[in-house]
């Protein structure tokens, strides 16, 4: 009978002894984990997300005139496109007097798109805007309007770009201020605000 090969294995580890071995010096020996007993009476900690306080189910209390309205970019834009005069649009569209508010970053995107939308930029640096500082790092609007509105609920956001309204969608008791059909509607606000539904 002749020796049967033995297959050569690949890629296998060498043993090694464990370090709880008592070949190994007391010193240099692992310590076996100590199991605390659970305490039934310890109240649990675990980590919740704050729920804001001013909404009722959809209803947000914070809401009320006068409105404060973020501004987006390309909101200026296509209001500028449309013929619309910003703040009296806004009054016709809620029945009541609104701020529109622009942040740092919203700013900063209108004066990086140059000498072509300077009328944008006028419009932006209106002294019945009122202006946000932003202490954040980056000039993103997107996400600095979503984590105003997420942080703070007394605001609607101004905006016609689709994916904005998608992430803020996703944000309970946040209207959506956009431009159809030459004027001003609001998105998912209840009738209870004074402001009309369309």
């Amino acid at each position: 009978q002749g020796k049967q090969k033995k297959a050569r294995k690949y890629a296998v580890m060498k043993r090694m002894i464990s370090l709880r071995d008592q070949r190994i010096n007391e010193k240099d020996r692992a310590k076996a984990p100590v199991k605390k007993k659970e305490d039934p009476s310890a109240i649990k900690e675990r980590e919740v997300p704050q729920h804001p306080s001013c909404l009722f189910f959809q209803y947000n209390t914070q809401l009320g005139p006068p409105y404060h309205i973020l501004v987006d970019t390309n909101f200026i834009n296509f209001s500028i496109k449309a013929k619309l005069d910003l703040v009296q649009s806004m009054m016709d569209c809620l029945y009541a007097k609104c701020i529109p508010c622009i942040t740092d970053c919203v700013m900063g995107e209108i004066e990086k798109l140059g000498q072509k939308y300077r009328v944008a930029l006028r419009i932006a640096k209106d002294p019945r805007f009122e202006r946000l500082p932003c202490a954040h790092k980056g000039t993103y609007a997107d996400d600095c309007l979503v984590q105003r509105v997420t942080q703070h609920k007394c605001y609607i956001v101004a905006t016609v770009d689709k994916e904005l309204k998608r992430r803020i969608r996703k944000i309970p008791g946040v209207p959506i201020m956009y431009i159809s059909r030459h004027r001003y509607n609001i998105e998912r606000m209840p009738d209870d605000y004074g402001a009309p539904r369309f």
